[in-house]
């Protein structure tokens, strides 16, 4: 027997171990250490995200006034716009030779166009569905209708009809929101300014107007170059709406923070709730009217409640909205005074629009005999 063999034996035996091997029971031990230290169940974690975000508030809509509204939107406004233009009293042209197209007509071709946003030729076919329903006198030929839009009187009744074809609406809007968008053309700048390093873009011309935050119907309407300001106009936009309307509040965006616009809207006796520009600060504020002090104050202290008169402008930009995706961003004509008589006639479609909308929803009855007692100015 080999003894190094025998020597190591007895080294292994003396190096087993004394103490006994003893059984865990993992299970038990999981069942005390788990409920200490088991996760939050992610039912809890989904209801609380929940909980932060904010309930999205929606509004009805009642389908039934809104389907009837426009299965007969387009022969109601052919009647709305015909009793509108009655009751304005169109100066007569006396001249020798071929009797001359009347004003009236001129507007009702203008309008229906821009209702169709069709070309010319194509709105002939309604033009005489109209003429044998008397609306009008006669159906013109399709170039007249382009020199319509020529015509530099036509703005200040397109204006005037405008501001009035809201009357109806009287009772149910106090509250205004200004803003301005612009309609695109299809004219560039000049080959010399681009050639002399100015970088070329698209004209446009800008749209000014007032809106109800209700109903969402134009009560004034400025129109200028593309890239005119804003806050010149809102004096002249302010005092049109005070001419129908009863103004308890208007509100704006930036662009319209000026002393002279708060005492605009405070002379007519309303409260224009416009946010104040950074570069408004305590010092620069102290220096101004008396309006302008307690607005900034009442901005600064009370922001929260301030904002919830200021969010009302959301409803000019779906004003705006309404006008081009039903009417067309797009103006067709070339001549300045062509696009603003296009743009005006779409504010006026938009108007009949919304009272014919406003007819099934609310009940209103549509009557125009107030407009007779309104004078029309030709200035």
């Amino acid at each position: 027997m080999n003894p190094k063999k025998e020597v190591n034996q007895e080294l292994n035996k003396s190096s087993e171990r004394t103490i006994p091997y003893q059984y865990i029971d993992f299970d038990k031990l999981f069942n005390k250490v788990y409920p200490k230290v088991k996760p939050a169940k992610k039912n809890k974690v989904k209801q609380e995200k929940k909980k932060l975000k904010k309930e999205r508030i929606s509004y009805s809509q009642d389908w039934e006034a809104y389907n009837q509204a426009q299965q007969k939107e387009k022969i109601l406004l052919m009647k709305f716009l015909d009793e509108l233009l009655d009751y304005i009293p169109f100066p007569e042209h006396k001249s020798v030779g071929r009797k001359p197209m009347s004003t009236r007509d001129k507007i009702f071709y203008l309008t229906l166009q821009a209702y169709n946003i069709k070309s010319s030729r194509r709105c002939i076919a309604d033009l005489e569905i109209a003429k044998k329903l008397q609306f009008i006198e006669k159906a013109p030929h399709f170039n007249t209708v382009l020199k319509c839009l020529k015509d530099p009187s036509l703005i200040t009744y397109f204006k005037h009809l405008i501001n009035v074809s809201g009357l109806p609406l009287q009772q149910v809007e106090t509250d205004f929101a200004v803003d301005s968008s612009g309609f695109s053309t299809s004219q560039f700048d000049r080959w010399f300014d681009a050639r002399m390093g100015k970088i070329g873009r698209r004209r446009f011309r800008k749209c000014h107007l007032t809106c109800g935050v209700k109903t969402n119907i134009i009560t004034a309407v400025n129109i200028t170059r593309g890239y005119a300001n804003d806050s010149p106009q809102f004096k002249s936009l302010v005092a049109e709406t005070d001419k129908i309307f009863d103004i308890r509040e208007i509100s704006a965006d930036k662009a319209y923070s000026s002393r002279n616009n708060l005492n605009a809207v405070s002379q007519v006796g309303g409260i224009a709730y416009i946010p104040f520009k950074k570069i408004v600060r305590k010092k620069t504020q102290m220096k101004g009217s008396c309006l302008w002090k307690k607005m900034y104050k009442y901005y600064t202290l009370n922001q929260e409640e301030f904002m919830e008169h200021y969010h009302k402008r959301s409803n000019s930009e779906t004003v705006f909205h309404m006008l081009k995706t039903k009417f067309s961003k797009h103006l067709r004509s070339k001549d300045e005074i062509g696009q603003s008589n296009e743009i005006l006639a779409k504010c006026l479609a938009h108007n009949i629009c919304v009272l014919i909308q406003e007819m099934f929803e609310l009940g209103i009855n549509i009557n125009f005999q107030k407009c007779a007692n309104i004078e029309i100015a030709h200035n």
